[in-house]
């Protein structure tokens, strides 16, 4: 015999436990390495592509989305509502990129980033000593 029913329990501790931000969970993503360019690929999975933010200064590459509820149905009697607000960040450093020349694209759910790789010039001087 059960004192307290499931559904109280389950209510419960869903309401009791704070909700913790996982932004990687949010945002996996593969980086890699080819053609002298970094290619990350991101699942950014229920955002629009005007949700998603792509940034790049200083050699950091950040990505942030932001999901904000548009919904003004009020004849709906909402029993949960967990799709309401949805934001996430995550940045990344690359290096030495050319910030100009980054290209992304967004399709079915996965964002496409590729950054070309700054060639680096070899400033260095001999010096002769006299």
């Amino acid at each position: 015999m059960d004192l307290m029913p499931r559904k109280f329990y389950d209510d419960f501790f869903d309401d009791f436990m704070p909700v913790i931000p996982r932004h990687e969970s949010n945002m996996k993503c593969d980086i890699y390495e080819k053609d002298n360019k970094y290619h990350v690929e991101m699942d950014l999975v229920g955002f629009d592509k005007k949700d998603i933010n792509i940034s790049s200064k200083d050699g950091y590459l950040t990505v942030s989305a932001e999901k904000k509820d548009e919904d003004n149905d009020d004849d709906k009697e909402y029993i949960r509502r967990e799709r309401r607000y949805s934001k996430c960040e995550r940045t990344f450093y690359l290096g030495n990129v050319d910030e100009d020349n980054i290209d992304a694209s967004y399709n079915n759910g996965v964002l496409n980033i590729i950054v070309p790789k700054k060639e680096i010039i070899d400033n260095k001087k001999t010096i002769e000593i006299k």
